[in-house]
């Protein structure tokens, strides 16, 4: 099997491993980067669990691992403090250790909560990320951030908590409903508008899911290279890793105003990105031709490039922003496709700004 390696240095290290058919191998993956593991808690959702648990649970039990499976219901909602109750009480019931690990087999939602439930049970257990959407295969499983949603926000409270190893099986992504998968395409442009305008050209040439799948392997490579880098230079997110939030402060915002069901983070961070561009070009900091770019990219995708929001939902998203600093937030803006910019502005003037903006 042809895998394509990525070593993240955060935390003690681990590696992003890649290749179709990786599914079928995760016991002999896992049982290598943490050997004295005995027993692995399963935990995935109700899309996920009928496609891909049953292999996942093979190969382990093949590895003689002892392996236990709660199935969380899909979606956003899943994603709360009583199903981070649930899941403690769950492995404490069958006996976890200090030795044993969390295996998060699904999208990001399922990632965050499991990686906060290992993070935090017996003070922090072996935590593997088995992603499979697009979203969290070049995003939430890389990089240590897990958390839980409160009525008052979205992921705001979590912790910083590295995985063991990253297992990524790109074949997962073909059962994908395609407005999941181009959900998760808003994240890989992402990565072309903040870091590479070279990766954003390669995926401005392939606007279809057929074309992208051709070169699926290397989109995932690039994307996770990206983040291992950011990562590397700023696992706390206390500077570089801000970049990473291009088009997130918005894209809140809509998923707010959509009672987090409407639009799915992918398409509200979509969004997020153009509105982002337009702040830029009316700040002066972003050239004026970005926004037609970004919105060609997106648009060709099927992705939204205009939300309406209730200015109070934005409101509300600004006020709660984790790049707050007391009355002041940091916008994270462009000033070309490919090279990104932080800009520390008082919470007022962004708001006033925002509601000036043409076709907010």
């Amino acid at each position: 099997m042809d895998i394509t390696t990525l070593h993240v240095d955060a935390g003690g290290g681990y590696d992003i491993l890649i290749s179709p058919g990786l599914l079928d191998e995760a016991g002999k993956r896992i049982k290598a980067a943490l050997p004295r593991a005995k027993r692995l808690f399963v935990v995935t959702d109700s899309n996920v669990s009928p496609l891909y648990g049953a292999r996942l649970v093979a190969s382990l039990e093949t590895l003689s691992f002892e392996v236990h499976t709660h199935v969380l219901p899909a979606g956003e909602t899943s994603k709360s403090a009583e199903n981070l109750v649930a899941l403690w009480e769950w492995m404490t019931a069958h006996g976890v250790t200090r030795t044993d690990a969390v295996v998060a087999l699904g999208g990001g939602v399922v990632g965050d909560l499991a990686g906060f439930a290992a993070s935090t049970v017996l003070r922090g257990v072996g935590l593997v990320q088995v992603p499979t959407t697009l979203l969290s295969q070049v995003d939430s499983s890389v990089g240590g951030k897990t958390a839980i949603d409160l009525p008052s926000g979205k992921n705001l409270a979590g912790t910083f908590y590295q995985p063991d190893l990253v297992l990524m099986d790109p074949d997962t992504l073909r059962t994908l409903p395609d407005d999941v998968f181009m959900a998760g395409m808003a994240e890989v442009v992402k990565y072309g508008c903040i870091w590479d305008a070279g990766f954003f050209d390669f995926l401005a040439a392939r606007p279809s899911r057929a074309s992208l799948m051709e070169d699926i392997t290397h989109i995932l490579r690039i994307c996770c290279d990206i983040k291992r880098q950011v990562v590397n230079a700023d696992e706390r997110d206390i500077g570089l890793r801000q970049i990473l939030n291009f088009g997130h402060t918005l894209g809140h915002a809509y998923e707010l105003a959509g009672n987090y069901t409407k639009w799915s983070h992918g398409q509200a961070v979509a969004a997020g990105m153009v509105t982002a561009s337009r702040l830029g070009v009316e700040l002066g900091v972003t050239e004026p031709d970005v926004p037609e770019k970004i919105e060609s990219v997106l648009a060709s995708l099927g992705l939204p490039v205009h939300i309406d929001c209730d200015f109070a939902h934005i409101e509300k998203a600004l006020g709660v922003d984790k790049k707050n600093a007391g009355d002041s937030v940091t916008l994270i803006l462009l000033k070309r496709v490919g090279t990104v910019t932080p800009l520390k502005l008082p919470r007022a003037e962004v708001l006033d700004r925002l509601a000036g903006l043409p076709g907010r």
